[in-house]
């Protein structure tokens, strides 16, 4: 089961590795052709795996705060958030690998509030300063018991797309797909001080199955 933002992706690559293969069976020496047709097998079942949207069992609840992307949680910290929380907050850090799953899904139940993009920078997804500088996009919702959650994709180094299919005053489901960031990227999670954190620097979070945050009814 492939993403359906990988679609054209997938399309231009098989069609790109068949012209290359096409022209290798006509270059001397003949095993100069065997390295493309290889090289253009790898390049395809690389697209084929970093696409791919394997089926979850999604972890549901009224009051939690799930992961909205695999990767590793690499940084904890307390910020003030002044976009949409508007205060005191804790950043979870999530960093994506090309190797990792990128759908992402909805972290919270609730009314999607906040909805900004943001032009930036291309810094390496591990380097903590892209959470401000790098090109994002920026939610924040509202969930029924008040609390303000805020999130944002990030790209990376590699990753130069971001896409989502959600608008502001849309009604949110926890763990459904509402998106991916195209080839290595960071994604931000920041709740309220009244939200306990759930997980620890280090850990490996899974997209909506990992709960990283209670809300506190």
């Amino acid at each position: 089961m492939f993403a359906r933002e990988g679609y054209t992706t997938i399309f231009v690559t098989v069609i790109f590795a068949l012209i290359v293969s096409g022209i290798a069976r006509y270059i001397e020496p003949h095993w100069t052709a065997y390295l493309l047709y290889t090289a253009m097998a790898v390049l395809i079942a690389f697209i084929l795996y970093f696409f791919r949207d394997p089926d979850r069992e999604i972890t549901v609840g009224d009051n939690v705060v799930i992961s909205p992307a695999d990767g590793k949680i690499v940084q904890i910290k307390e910020v003030d958030e002044e976009r949409y929380i508007k205060g005191p907050a804790t950043q979870i850090s999530i960093f994506l690998s090309p190797l990792d799953v990128h759908v992402n899904r909805i972290p919270v139940t609730g009314t999607l509030e906040y909805l900004e993009y943001e032009p930036g920078m291309f810094l390496a997804a591990y380097d903590h300063r892209a959470s401000e500088l790098n090109e994002r996009a920026d939610f924040g919702v509202k969930h029924p018991s008040g609390t303000k959650i805020f999130f944002r994709q990030i790209t990376g180094l590699l990753a130069r797309r971001i896409v989502y299919h959600i608008d502001k005053g849309d009604k949110l489901e926890v763990g459904k797909k509402f998106g991916m960031m195209k080839f290595g990227s960071r994604m931000d999670i920041l709740v309220p001080p009244e939200v306990e954190v759930n997980v620890s620097e280090g850990e490996k979070a899974v997209a909506g199955k990992t709960i990283l945050a209670t809300i506190n009814p």
